[in-house]
């Protein structure tokens, strides 16, 4: 290619390598769609919000909408079993585990996805822990290679960001990788609690599935989407912490 008199070339290190062909393979491997639903994290804040100053004292880090969101994967994959799964030739292999390879950013020069494993047997605090260690230990590079591989299911963070919609690629061989994307205050449409409607501020954010459709169906991955919406919704996280 033509370059000008003042370009830099910089040479893609290993990492960026590896993702760039990781990532390519997985679009000529699997038939990529997204389904998107919008979430309203007000529940949740108001959690966040309660707790703030008393968890960070308490664990020694901020309590990020991420591990809420891990937390409600773990439960909707029980119900989704096809989610928590990988395509092997002509089969389906679901895993009994739920090993969450979480995306940590390496200050702009690359992606790893160290996995947080069993944590269909954790709670939230756990996964909360888990995820933040192993995203310090990911940026510092002190992870082992066994802490990189045998995920079953990848989550994208990009919210901090502000992030309306990121489309993510699926970590090979899952079939399907959850993006979390920027959370605003919005006007929403609520219950009254007396028969009718109103308007009110809360936090409301977007969910991108990006899913293979050898494994399954639209229909599918809506109604995990709706049922993973409906867990941070509804759950008592007052008591879960």
């Amino acid at each position: 290619m033509a370059r000008g008199t003042g370009d830099r070339v910089v040479e893609l290190n290993k990492i960026r390598q590896l993702t760039g062909e990781h990532m390519v393979a997985s679009k000529a491997i699997s038939p990529h769609a997204v389904t998107i639903v919008e979430v309203d994290f007000e529940g949740v804040d108001r959690v966040r919000r309660a707790v703030r100053e008393q968890f960070r004292s308490e664990e020694g880090f901020p309590l990020t909408y991420l591990p809420f969101v891990s937390r409600a994967v773990v439960d909707a994959l029980g119900e989704f079993p096809r989610m928590n799964a990988a395509v092997d030739g002509g089969s389906l292999v679901i895993h009994d585990q739920v090993n969450l390879a979480i995306a940590v950013d390496l200050d702009f020069e690359g992606l790893l996805a160290p996995v947080v494993r069993d944590a269909q047997e954790q709670r939230l605090r756990a996964i909360a822990a888990g995820i933040h260690d192993l995203a310090d230990r990911a940026r510092t590079r002190r992870l082992s290679p066994d802490e990189l591989a045998g995920g079953t299911f990848t989550i994208s963070n990009s919210g901090s960001y502000g992030t309306e919609v990121v489309i993510p690629i699926i970590n090979q061989p899952q079939v399907a990788i959850l993006s979390t994307d920027g959370v605003r205050r919005r006007p929403v449409v609520v219950d009254d609690g007396a028969g009718g409607e109103s308007i009110a501020i809360h936090s409301v954010g977007n969910l991108t599935l990006a899913w293979d459709h050898r494994a399954f169906d639209g229909a599918y991955a809506a109604a995990f989407l709706a049922r993973l919406r409906d867990i941070i919704e509804t759950r008592d996280w007052a008591t879960e912490l």
